[in-house]
């Protein structure tokens, strides 16, 4: 991958499994905050039918890892907007265990493969259907569905429980996207989520026909997760499903406010979810740091990721 230099005091290159973050060398004079919003657009009726039919199973199979969307961009936002509110969650916990570091997994049916268009370049990330009141929302990085300054994907779907080359629940097209302004105005890396409702299939929700994890926001941080996603870059394949786990801790740059857990999973597994082990979903793959092996950072579910995930569930 392309070495970036991110600006002034940020050099070199983070190879995640996402995305590419600079470690810091200097200290840098505070940004301008931005000010909290979500950002939601419709997907035009059309286009939102077209989508399933352009994925061919080839097409699928040669998608980019979206990690080259995030190569320059870094957090803009001090901590204290970033969570703010009571804790919360939304459906119903349920018990369960962590998972041991770097394990192969059967296919899940709520969790699955992301794709979709941008700038005439087909690419690739991981996601999971969470509760909602809709039964139609699913969860995935900002960077699965918006440049961050820039554009909105375009023939995006979602293949929940893909396992090479299958759709065993079909293509879901996107309806709706809902994204924090600080990433889709100011490709803020701290608030790299993103919801997008999806429209129904053969008369049945999402939810309906492969369920849906509870989602929490506001919660401690440091705690202990259980991550999954497709990597698709070396040396994995993308073709199965994988998980890591461990206890999140905090970026060690302080360049921004997301938290890491030990994970070597690569590109593809952008968006993936990170389950607490109630299986309450509470934060995604998003990025890592080329000079820290194999932890893989994702961003803290705060009111801002909360406000654009109720856009989501209420459209």
């Amino acid at each position: 991958m392309k070495l970036t230099a991110l600006r002034a005091g940020f050099v070199g290159a983070a190879l995640v499994a996402c995305g590419l973050l600079a470690a810091p060398t200097a200290a840098s004079a505070a940004p301008p905050p931005w000010s909290p919003g979500v950002d939601h657009v419709t997907v035009p009726a059309g286009d939102a039918a077209a989508a399933p039919g352009y994925w061919t199973a080839e097409r699928m199979r040669s998608a980019i890892p979206a990690d080259v969307l995030v190569a320059d961009r870094v957090a803009s936002t001090p901590a204290a907007d970033v969570a703010k509110g009571a804790p919360i969650t939304y459906g119903a916990p349920s018990a369960g265990d962590i998972e041991p570091f770097a394990t192969s997994e059967t296919p899940v049916p709520n969790i699955g493969k992301v794709f979709f268009t941008l700038g005439g370049r087909n690419y690739v990330c991981s996601a999971n259907s969470v509760s909602a009141t809709n039964e139609s929302v699913v969860s995935t990085a900002g960077h699965c569905v918006h440049e961050g300054r820039g554009k909105y994907a375009t023939r995006w779907i979602f293949v929940p429980a893909y396992s090479n080359g299958a759709a065993p629940y079909g293509q879901w097209a996107a309806t709706s996207f809902s994204a924090p302004t600080q990433w889709t105005k100011g490709g803020d890396i701290s608030y790299d989520t993103a919801f997008v409702k999806v429209g129904t299939l053969n008369g049945r929700t999402l939810a309906q026909t492969v369920g849906a994890t509870p989602i929490a926001f506001n919660q401690a941080r440091g705690l202990t997760y259980e991550a999954f996603g497709y990597p698709a870059a070396a040396p994995f394949d993308g073709q199965s499903l994988k998980s890591c786990a461990g206890t999140a801790s905090p970026d060690p740059y302080g360049q921004t406010q997301s938290q890491g857990i030990p994970c070597d999973m690569t590109g593809g597994s952008s968006g993936g979810p990170w389950f607490l082990g109630s299986g309450v979903q509470n934060s995604l793959n998003s990025f890592g740091y080329n000079n820290i092996s194999n932890v893989m950072f994702g961003p803290y579910y705060g009111s801002v990721a909360q406000s654009a995930y109720a856009t989501a569930a209420a459209s």
